[in-house]
This record gives structure tokens, C-alpha cells and sequence, in this order.
């Protein structure tokens, strides 16, 4: 696939905004002709109790006044989605669009529980939107969350990237004239002259759940040119660059608050909003609490940008979804489930859908004049969507698995409990276990995350 990457700077160019009732191209082909024989179909999903699912949810009447077709949803927390949906896909149930976080795909894929687009296509060429245009999402965020061993299989959906929210105004007082570029500016410059007086530089939310993995752990990894496993599926963990970016984090706690290991999300952003930390890491979709006067105090000091690059450059965080057709569909329910897919993706849409709170994954809308002024998270959003690699967490069925030993050993590495060699041997010996259980090792299982 030939996907062009746009410049994260191109935010200048004006383009029309098509209203989501009109869905009619150039070559004649409309939504609602398309819909025509799926009208009266019910299509059944999965949201979650998120900003960009009520988005959706605004739009979405639009879309059933001019198909027919009815969009059941069911609301659930994040902990539980994944176990609701495995459940129904077993008992080959009533579900028939798969709301597929980034680390679930493999396990999705690997199970047969979700059709391929090209099948889509094959099978359905009529309701193939001539304007889908693959090559407008951003090529990352497609690879991460739609794809799986070189297939598409959904469409990128609520999607998030880490960035750096930080209090212009306390680096001012400290001297700086704007954010760290790098990790070691943090290390070395930052945060010596950003804590002190009951203040700190940074709060890296680190708490025993998939926060420990996923936004702490594996957050320093990366960047130092570290990874979980290697090509041969073999822990990475115990490699001079992992482990520098482990030791890293350890001696940058002397900048963080007491007590980092207990913060969650809620924790960080907290600490940020009141005024007691400088800058946090954090997922791009909590751009609208910390800009809130009623949750935050620091007003025009907010500032957002890249997450700092390490020796590797910039890994930023990766977080989010993709919508795909469930298999155990009827016919009429893959096509309407597709109908919509594709609908509430689109560039069309897009704009509509980031108004309305969500952050869509095209490219096209991020280059609308005026948009970076109007959402000052994007233009970091989307320097943050040029790098980084989708196996940020591995995306094979083994990941929670895997994930609780990280929490485990993590945990009691920030603790000094025990040191973070110790720590890196104990979860590369727990993690290669599971993936030789798994099959990893004999073959059985091929080696892709």
C-alpha cells in the first residue's frame, strides 16, 4: 500500500467541510442507495464510556435517518469490553462490529472473529464508498490499530497519542522558554530547577494495572532504543538499551511526587491541574479536563507538545481503536456493519466528529486552516503520529498475560524492592514461559505482535 505521510506542520491548507448528510461523489455512488437493501437491519456495538464515543453518538442519528438502519449500542467500561465481546464472539452471539483496542487485534485476527476489509470489498462491492481512501488516515495509526501481519481488518476509531501537557508559565519562572526536547534535558536541566517548595517536575502515572505497563514502563523503553522482546521472540529487556531506559526512570523519580507508584491517570492530571507538577506525559484525550476551568486551575498556562525523545528519538505512547465487521454477522448485518464503519470514519465526517469532542485519524482534517488554533493539542498530536511503532504494547493475544507480570516486577522495581536488572530478568523468564506455552517457540504460532 503506497500510503503518503503528510508534514506535521501542513495545518495551513483550507479544505471544504462536506456535511455528513451529504454522502453523495462525483461517480455517482450515495450512502443511501448503497443502504438501500440493508434498510430495517439492526447492527449491534460495542462503545465505551468515553468523549469520542459521545461524539459518535451525536452523529449517528444522522446516519440511521439516511440508511435505515438502526445502531444498537451497548455501554461499557474499558475493563470490561474485552471480556464482553470474547464472550459473544464464542457464543457466536449477536454482536456484529468489533471494537478492537490496539493490543487486542492479534487475538481478534488470530480468532477468526473478524473479517478482513478486502473480504468486505469482495463480497460487498456496492457499498464500497469510492471516497474511503485508505491512504488518508495516517499510515501509524492505520498499521496500529486497524492492521494485523500486513491485512486490514478496521478502521482507526477514537484514537490517542502521549503527549506532554505542561504549566508554560511555571518553566517561565524556572528560566526555560518552553518545553524539555528531550528526556535528558528532563533529567539533567528540568527537573532540578522545577522541583522544589513542595512542587516537582514530573508526574509519571505508575500505578499496579496497565498504567504500570503500558504508560510508565513501556513509556521509557522505547525511546532508549529498548523493546519487550526481539526477533526471535526472545525478552529484549536485559539489552543495554532497555535497561538504560529502565534505570532511567528510576533515578528521574527523585523528581516526581511521593507516593508516583500509587498515581494513576486521574492522579497525574490532577497533579498537573492544580499546580503541583510541571509537566506529565499523558494520553491526548485529556486535553478538555486540563483545559476546563472547573478542573483545572493553571487556565492559559496549559501548553502541549511532543513527548521528549530519547536516545532512539521520539516513541510516543500509542492508545486507541479500530471498528471491524464481525464474522459471526449475517450478510446483511457484515454490510450495514460496514455501512457504518466506514460512515463514521470518513473524511467527511471528521471534522464534525473532533468538534463534537473526538479525535479522528485523518489526515486531511488536521490540515483545515484554523485547526490548530481551535485545538491546540493537534499540532502535537500530529508530530506524535509521525513516529512510533505499533508494538508500543505487543498487540498478540498474550499481552494481558504478560502485562500483570510487567505490573508485578515494575512495581517493585520503583520501589527498590528489587533492582531493575532483577526486574528485567524475572519479566524476560515469565514472559518467554507464556510465549512458549503459547506456541511461539515450536512454531505453532507465528511470530508477530
Amino acid at each position: 500500500m503506497n500510503i503518503r505521510v503528510k508534514s506535521a506542520l501542513a495545518l495551513t491548507t483550507a479544505l471544504t467541510v462536506v456535511s455528513p448528510a451529504v454522502a453523495q461523489d462525483q461517480s455517482g455512488w450515495s450512502l443511501a442507495e448503497a443502504a438501500e437493501p440493508y434498510a430495517g437491519t439492526t447492527v449491534d456495538v460495542v462503545f465505551l464510556l468515553r468523549p469520542g464515543y459521545e461524539a459518535a453518538k451525536e452523529m449517528i442519528p444522522a446516519f440511521e435517518e439516511e440508511t435505515g438502519i438502526e445502531i444498537n449500542i451497548t455501554d461499557l467500561p474499558y475493563e470490561n469490553a474485552l471480556g464482553e465481546q470474547v464472550r459473544d464472539f464464542v457464543a457466536q452471539g449477536d454482536l456484529d462490529v468489533a471494537l478492537i483496542d490496539l493490543v487486542w487485534i492479534g487475538n481478534f485476527a488470530q480468532n477468526d472473529w473478524i473479517v478482513p476489509m478486502a473480504a468486505i470489498e469482495e463480497q460487498f462491492p456496492d457499498i464500497i464508498d469510492p471516497d474511503l481512501d485508505l491512504d488518508d488516515f495516517f499510515p501509524l495509526v492505520l498499521d496500529a490499530f486497524g492492521s494485523w501481519d500486513g491485512t486490514v481488518y478496521g478502521l482507526p476509531f477514537d484514537n490517542y497519542s502521549g503527549l506532554l501537557f505542561y504549566n508554560s508559565c511555571m518553566l517561565e519562572e524556572a528560566g526555560f522558554d518552553g518545553p524539555p526536547e528531550t528526556w535528558q534535558a528532563v533529567m539533567d536541566d528540568y527537573g532540578p530547577a522545577l522541583t522544589k517548595d513542595g512542587k516537582y517536575a514530573y508526574a509519571l502515572q505508575s500505578k499496579r494495572n496497565e498504567t504500570q505497563s503500558a504508560d510508565s514502563f513501556a513509556r521509557m523503553i522505547w525511546p532508549f532504543g529498548g523493546s519487550f522482546l526481539d526477533a526471535e521472540f526472545r525478552s529484549n529487556l536485559s539489552s543495554e538499551e532497555s535497561l538504560a531506559g529502565l534505570n532511567f526512570r528510576q533515578e528521574l523519580m527523585q523528581y516526581m511526587p511521593e507516593g508516583i507508584v500509587a498515581y494513576d491517570h486521574a492522579e497525574a492530571v490532577n497533579a498537573l491541574a492544580q499546580g503541583d507538577v510541571a509537566f506529565i506525559t499523558e494520553w491526548s484525550s485529556f486535553y478538555s479536563t486540563l483545559a476546563d476551568p472547573d478542573t483545572s486551575r493553571i487556565g492559559e498556562c496549559l501548553a502541549i507538545a511532543p513527548e521528549p525523545a530519547g536516545p532512539a528519538g521520539r516513541k510516543p505512547a500509542l492508545g486507541g481503536f479500530s471498528l471491524a465487521v464481525a464474522e459471526q454477522a449475517d450478510d446483511d448485518e457484515k454490510a450495514a456493519a460496514w455501512l457504518f464503519i466506514q460512515w463514521i470514519t470518513s473524511k467527511e465526517n471528521a471534522r464534525q466528529y473532533l468538534d463534537l469532542g473526538g479525535v479522528p485519524a485523518r489526515q486531511s482534517v488536521y490540515e483545515e486552516e484554523g485547526i490548530a488554533e481551535s485545538f491546540p493539542f493537534v499540532p502535537a498530536l500530529v508530530e506524535s503520529w509521525q513516529e512510533g511503532v505499533p508494538e508500543f504494547r505487543p498487540r498478540f493475544a498474550e499481552w494481558p498475560e504478560i502485562s500483570e507480570v510487567v505490573q508485578q516486577y515494575g512495581t517493585q522495581m520503583m520501589l527498590g524492592e528489587i533492582t531493575v536488572e532483577e526486574g528485567a530478568e524475572r519479566i524476560g523468564t515469565e514472559m518467554e514461559a507464556i510465549l512458549d506455552k503459547a506456541g511461539y517457540y515450536d512454531g505453532d504460532k507465528p511470530l508477530i505482535q
